[in-house]
């Protein structure tokens, strides 16, 4: 099987090349400007960071891939959608925000701040996939979907239900809008949870399937079973924590919807993919928290192969030694230096970050073989 390249860059500066100048010079090394940049739309997908939690990317970053993208005559747009679960980023207008307070709008980004799945999280195209095993047609936001060109900026870090977060998470789950974001977690339809509902009645009106009722007695919401598809509508609407997911599923699935997700994000689009293993924390960057970094900061990788990038940043913090600061691993390895070790599932053992990897092998996103190159 032929490798991907993936090349890579070290965190070291000096007066004529800054950490900017170092992943501008990185990017184009791999092959940034060889896509069809003239007068297209790119979609820069990056998370904004939940408020509270300072391990997301430096939208400076973000910033000088706008302006190298404007400068090959792009129209480039950062972009992100809604979260499923209710916090400071659940809908456009707090989402927007948020992404203020962490530095990201049109003046710092020099570009448009667009939020993929709209206001509610219910703008979205589907986007059928031939080979799907678990989502036949993928919810994906519409600024998203209508995207031209598909640019990933991602923060290399841990997480609680996919084992680590990269290129793949970014784009499946990131791109997906609320009820796609639903159909990415549960393993059922969802649920109604009595004493939150306060009787609105905005699910039953917009419930496409006439799956939503009021009781004439009790004036809460329930479901109908036999009506409901699951499509999610009902979580992305209620502001009150009514309509909820009713069971997770397991990390192996998740990680298998994801890829698929993936796919549809990246059907027939040309694509590029930037990753930074900087803070690496345990857990996402959706925690209105951070907790402190499991390994030194690394450098700053670029592929055209999300795949590839994705299991070279995870080799890469395999292969590294813990920091033996007060983290997570070094409270129970203080004496270890875990190299060449899997850290993202000795901190969730329950995960299975390769299943992703090797079902987007799978599906033809890209591989896991790949040849390392140093910028």
């Amino acid at each position: 099987m032929q490798k991907s390249k993936v090349y890579f860059s070290d965190l070291r500066t000096s007066p004529t090349c800054n950490l900017l100048d170092k992943m501008e010079r990185l990017v184009r090394k791999a092959g940034l400007e060889k896509l069809p940049l003239k007068d297209n739309f790119v979609a820069i997908k990056i998370h904004f960071g939940e408020p509270g939690n300072l391990a997301y990317i430096r939208p400076n970053y973000a910033a000088r891939m706008a302006n190298i993208l404007r400068k090959l005559g792009a129209k480039p747009f950062l972009t992100d959608c809604n979260t499923l679960y209710s916090g400071k980023r659940s809908n456009a207008v707090d989402h927007l925000q948020s992404a203020m307070e962490n530095g990201f709008n049109p003046i710092s980004a020099q570009c448009q701040v667009i939020i993929g799945d709209g206001l509610k999280g219910t703008d979205y195209r589907e986007i059928p996939i031939p080979d799907a095993e678990y989502c036949p047609a993928p919810k994906i936001g519409t600024a998203i979907a209508d995207a031209d060109i598909i640019v990933s900026m991602n923060h290399f870090k841990g997480h609680e239900q996919a084992g680590f977060g990269g290129a793949l998470k970014n784009l499946g789950m990131g791109c997906a809008s609320v009820g796609g974001k639903l159909e990415l977690h549960a393993a059922s339809q969802p649920k109604i949870v009595t004493e939150h509902c306060i009787g609105c009645n905005i699910c039953v009106k917009h419930c496409a399937h006439n799956a939503i009722h009021l009781d004439s007695q009790t004036r809460k919401a329930y479901i109908d079973y036999d009506t409901c598809v699951g499509c999610g509508q009902c979580v992305a609407l209620c502001q009150h924590d009514a309509a909820v997911v009713n069971d997770w599923d397991t990390s192996e699935r998740l990680n298998y919807k994801i890829a698929e997700y993936t796919k549809a994000v990246l059907l027939s689009k040309p694509n590029f993919h930037v990753s930074f293993i900087m803070n690496v924390s345990p857990e996402c960057d959706c925690w209105n928290h951070n907790d402190a970094a499991i390994v030194p900061d690394l450098g700053i990788l670029a592929s055209s192969d999300p795949v590839a990038l994705d299991m070279a940043c995870a080799d890469l913090v395999m292969q590294a030694p813990i920091l033996h600061n007060n983290n997570i691993l070094a409270e129970k390895h203080n004496h270890e230096d875990l190299c060449g070790q899997d850290k993202f599932h000795l901190i969730h053992p329950d995960t299975d970050w390769k299943a992703g990897l090797h079902h987007a092998e799978k599906m033809g996103i890209g591989t896991t073989h790949y040849e390392l190159i140093t910028v």
